[in-house]
């Protein structure tokens, strides 16, 4: 059996203590910078995990779940090392859900979960670098790779008759490996980038950029950027001067602030997201609406998933300390096992403690391959009548 009993009997031995101090989380976000708007949900997601496992008073003999936040602002490296430095020090935590975006996440990576031995998951960094980073074993990911995305959007554009595209990214790791990965299979799938050009966060005004997009031509706008930021600035400036009227977004475009801006300016725009039409989707969906926050919001699903599979594997090593349970998270978030889904945490606890196995599949249909990041599959979205709508699954 993957999860043997003789962890329960370590918990047994740890678990008077634990109930009484609690077990802290990290939640490490960017709950300010260019995607602030979808870390709130991000954030409950992961908590209503943690919250769940309390009321079960099943992990490691009645332990409760401390989450604490931290801001890792999204871009700013120095900000998030010092953010995930400081749960460790200071706070003591023995887990990170996150960070999110792919750069602050390598940062706090490198620079202080491997020198300390920490944990990470993120439910969001989709880089396809962080799969070959020196990780020691400790880091994953509950959503998938940018080069896994790159091939989707090229094919839903192409499923469109659409061959020819202005890419525009941010420039960052995340915006450089998607346009990269984009553009790759795009381009071996016969089409044509007219102009691939970054662009930076932060800026008042982006008619520079879009006029040099705009003299290379094309029949949509690749934004590969963020909805809080430079992203929706290339688009305003795009509608400004008539430059593009169809767009294709990734998935740091995605979310309700893209219609909210632009509504129906941009109807008839397609995008993609980490997504999936299971069971465990409409679950999650529910419980997020009970705690007041939308089910369907990007990478929310995934944090949930990401602080389930921590706690989880907590409960398979009977231990708290990250090296000691990291090994135990690939086998909790893939078969053989009872399929867990959101909501029945508290019986995978008990399940884990009789040394039963679990299959964790959580809201979003978990499945990690190696390195310990999710195999992916993505919800195809439009603009209909002003709004995001999901069309499909791929």
């Amino acid at each position: 059996m993957k999860k043997l009993l003789l962890a329960s009997v370590a918990a047994l031995a740890a678990g008077p203590a634990l109930a009484q101090e609690g077990i802290k989380m990290g939640v490490i976000l960017g709950f300010t910078g260019p995607i602030e708007s979808l870390t709130p949900a991000m954030a409950t997601g992961a908590e209503m995990a943690m919250e769940e496992v309390t009321e079960s008073g099943g992990l490691l003999d009645g332990a409760t779940v401390v989450p604490v936040r931290a801001d890792s602002t999204c871009v700013d490296s120095a900000a998030a090392t010092a953010a995930a430095e400081r749960l460790i020090t200071a706070e003591g935590i023995r887990g990170i859900m996150g960070a999110d975006c792919s750069g602050v996440t390598g940062a706090v990576l490198a620079n202080v979960a491997v020198p300390n031995g920490m944990v990470m998951i993120s439910p969001s960094a989709t880089s396809p670098a962080l799969t070959d980073a020196e990780d020691n074993g400790l880091f994953f990911r509950t959503a998938p790779s940018d080069a896994r995305q790159g091939e989707v959007l090229a094919n839903v554009l192409m499923d469109k008759d659409i061959s020819e595209v202005a890419v525009t990214y941010t420039n960052n790791d995340y915006g450089k490996g998607f346009a990269d990965a984009f553009q790759a299979a795009f381009e071996g799938m016969g089409g044509t980038i007219t102009l691939s050009a970054s662009h930076e966060d932060g800026k008042a005004d982006y008619t520079a950029e879009v006029g040099a997009l705009a003299s290379a031509g094309g029949d949509a706008l690749v934004v590969l950027g963020y909805v809080d930021q430079g992203g929706a600035g290339v688009i305003q400036a795009a509608l400004d001067t008539g430059a593009f009227d169809m767009f294709a977004f990734g998935d740091g475009m995605i979310g309700d602030a893209l219609t909210d801006n632009f509504g129906s300016d941009i109807e008839g725009s397609v995008g993609t997201a980490p997504g999936s039409d299971n069971e465990g989707g409409a679950m999650f969906a529910e419980m997020a609406s009970a705690a007041g926050i939308d089910g369907t919001s990007v990478y929310a699903g995934e944090s949930y998933d990401a602080a389930a599979l921590m706690l989880l594997a907590m409960q398979a090593a009977g231990s708290t300390v990250p090296t000691d349970y990291a090994g135990e998270i690939m086998d909790i978030a893939n078969a053989p096992g009872e399929p867990i889904l959101p909501g029945q945490l508290g019986m995978a606890l008990e399940m884990i403690a009789a040394g039963e196995d679990v299959n964790y599949e959580g809201a979003t249909g978990v499945e990690l391959v190696e390195p310990g990041e999710a195999a992916g599959s993505y919800a195809e979205f439009v603009v209909e009548d002003g709004a995001l709508s999901i069309v499909g699954y791929r």
